[in-house]
């Protein structure tokens, strides 16, 4: 038994940090399919256990699936150039000014659409921006990847890992904005304000506003109606206490039938330039947890927290902290797979139970495979022939991470 265990984490730590190293420059989801193959090879997992654990991301690849359709039929209808020029134009000229409004629009699209969104649907149009305004892109990419984690829990709708830490049962949004109104602007705040700061060389001097923007073609408008009806459908199932995915992905579908029937196109193209590859990279990370929780780890972690509790205070600031660090170790969805299994078991106050969901959004802003929007973020500016490595962009998170968590955990433990 000790021998299984020891190899199960050891399979799941290799397979982890292939994931983070890429090594070959081979795919993640290739690292994250090989480990739990291995799992199922090695006889350490059994074939109904990591069937099951795929079937527990069922909602979120149905969301990821919506969300990758609004994306690519904006970009293939020109609604991204048409934004980029927008944004440019209303810089005038002044490269901090663009910085403010690609962080602001992150704010909005993050809140209502998801992190994800940010990382599918925004990261290509801000881009497509820098080039216009012939802006350095970095630091304004580096704004989509962070403000899609800092702005994560304003809303129950904004992070997909919101619904998993939660079990599918929300709190009303009442009481939500009540414990995370205040602790989403410390994180919002403090992350703009330490990104402005170390990114400020990049960020000074002038970039080009006179941009010809060309006028939103039928198709343009159609994926731009579909993102913001989405964004609304998402707000009524979340109120409702309906899993996300399923409406999502209809909305995607929709959008896409609609806008390829108006611009007389094939779908058929459309799909082919969608990375797919990004849902076998969530199941193999699902069955890694899940082969964890076999070996009785997730007991541990609930025996952790309910000895904590005793102290809810400082319970949620430990559990905050040391959740945020782990997320960026096996990524943030089955991070909070294992905190929400823990909770279930542990049923500590609710102040530690916030302080987890804002370590499970907030800390994969650390590094490039803390959570999956930052992959998305990462798959998005490779398409664009930008890439960011893993110290590269630990450069940034150490700095903005650690300061917007102890920011926003503390906000949480004032308000009680």
């Amino acid at each position: 038994m000790i021998l299984a265990t020891g190899a199960t984490w050891g399979i799941c730590a290799a397979s982890t940090a292939a994931v983070i190293g890429r090594p070959f420059r081979l795919p993640e989801a290739i690292w994250a399919v090989t480990g739990a193959v291995l799992l199922l090879l090695f006889g350490l997992m059994p074939l109904p256990s990591a069937v099951g654990a795929v079937a527990k991301g069922l909602d979120v690849y149905l969301f990821l699936i919506g969300m990758m359709l609004l994306s690519e039929v904006a970009r293939a209808e020109g609604l991204f150039d048409w934004i980029a020029a927008t944004a440019a134009i209303h810089a005038r000229g002044s490269t901090a000014r663009l910085f403010a409004l690609v962080y602001v629009t992150g704010i909005v699209t993050t809140t209502f659409l998801s992190n994800d969104a940010t990382a599918v649907v925004l990261t290509p149009a801000v881009y497509a921006a820098a080039k216009k305004a012939k802006a350095d892109p970095l630091p304004l990419l580096f704004a989509c990847a962070l403000i899609a984690n800092a702005a994560s829990f304003v809303l129950p709708i904004s992070n997909p890992a919101n619904l998993v830490l939660y079990g599918g049962k929300m709190p009303p949004l009442g009481q939500w904005f009540a414990s995370f109104a205040l602790p989403s602007l410390a994180s919002i705040v403090v992350t703009f304000l330490v990104l402005r700061w170390l990114e400020r060389k990049r960020l000074a001097g002038t970039c080009v506003s006179t941009v010809e923007r060309p006028p939103l073609t039928k198709g343009g408008k159609a994926a731009f109606a579909g993102i913001v009806a989405t964004a609304g459908v998402l707000l009524v199932v979340s109120a409702l206490d309906i899993e996300l995915g399923l409406p999502t992905a209809i909305a995607g579908i929709a959008t896409t039938l609609i806008v390829c029937a108006i611009a007389r196109s094939s779908p058929v193209a459309l799909l082919k330039d969608i990375s797919w590859s990004v849902l076998p990279l969530v199941a193999g990370l699902f069955v890694l947890v899940e082969a964890l929780n076999l070996t009785g780890v997730i007991g541990h972690v609930a025996d952790a927290i309910r000895t904590a509790s005793a102290d809810p205070a400082q319970a949620s600031a430990v559990a905050g902290t040391v959740l945020a660090f782990a997320s960026n170790l096996m990524n943030n969805l089955p991070a909070g797979l294992v905190a929400s299994t823990a909770v279930t078991q542990a049923q500590p106050p609710q102040l530690v139970v916030d302080g987890l969901l804002i370590g499970v959004d907030l800390g994969p802003n650390l590094s490039i495979t803390g959570s999956l929007a930052t992959i998305l973020w990462l798959q998005a500016i490779r398409r664009e022939g930008e890439d960011v490595g893993f110290w590269r962009f630990l450069k940034i998170g150490a700095v903005a991470m650690p300061l917007a968590l102890a920011a926003a955990l503390g906000a949480r433990i004032v308000l009680g």
